[in-house]
Formats: C-alpha cells, sequence, structure tokens
C-alpha cells in the first residue's frame, strides 16, 4: 500500500510540471508571430522591422502609463494636501472646542461650589434661628 501511494506521490510530481502555468520563464516581450515563420514556402517574415515596431509601441506604452502614474500621483498628492490642510482646520477647531469646554468646566464647578456654600450659609442660619 506504501508503495502505491509513493508512487503516485512521485508521478503527482512529475505529472505537475506538464500542468505548470509557464508565464514564469515566459520574457515580457514574448510574440509567438515575431518568429521567423514561413507565410508561403519562399517568403520568410521579416523579424526585425517587426520587432522594432513592437518595441517603439511597447515603448510608447511604457511612456504612456508611466505619465499616467505620474499624473496620478500628483493628484493623490493633491488629494493628501487638501485632507491636511483640512485636518489642521478641524484640528485648531477641536483644540479651540477643548479649551473652551475646560474653561465652562470650571465655571460649572466655580459656580456650583458658590451654590453650596450658599445652601450651607443657610441651614448655618437655620440652625442659629431655633
Amino acid at each position: 500500500m506504501k508503495k502505491i501511494i509513493y508512487a503516485l506521490g512521485f508521478l503527482l510530481i512529475l505529472n505537475s510540471a506538464a500542468y505548470a502555468d509557464g508565464n514564469a520563464f515566459t520574457p515580457l516581450n514574448f510574440n509567438d508571430t515575431s518568429y521567423g515563420t514561413t507565410t508561403t514556402g519562399s517568403a520568410v517574415y521579416n523579424k526585425t522591422s517587426d520587432s522594432t515596431v513592437s518595441e517603439a509601441v511597447g515603448n510608447g506604452n511604457i511612456q504612456n502609463a508611466l505619465t499616467q502614474l505620474e499624473n496620478a500621483q500628483v493628484d493623490i498628492r493633491n488629494d493628501l494636501l487638501n485632507c491636511k490642510t483640512k485636518y489642521a482646520d478641524v484640528d485648531a477647531q477641536y483644540k479651540l472646542i477643548k479649551n473652551e469646554r475646560a474653561a465652562l468646566k470650571k465655571q460649572v464647578k466655580s459656580i456650583e461650589k458658590r451654590i453650596k456654600e450658599i445652601d450651607n450659609a443657610k441651614e448655618k442660619i437655620r440652625k442659629n434661628m431655633l
């Protein structure tokens, strides 16, 4: 039983190479039609002119892609700048409100303290009256 399992595993490993995609080993500028093929018995396909054209088109496409990436980067940097500006505004408002809240909290405590002192004074007066 062990031998069968090992044999099947070994066959599976060998057969997995047949199912491999192969894209990892394909060059970026690979083109099936760029190899010298014959269209009619005596005419040979001129691969140099085709590869030059495809390289020129490829370079143009790469330049386009780079330009688009640079434009996208500029847009994202502008968005970042807008976001930082908005953050700074909100942060300033937050700090202002936080300081105002702290001041109001002190004011409320002092008023509550004064009310409590008045209540204590009233109680003392009532005790003295009796």
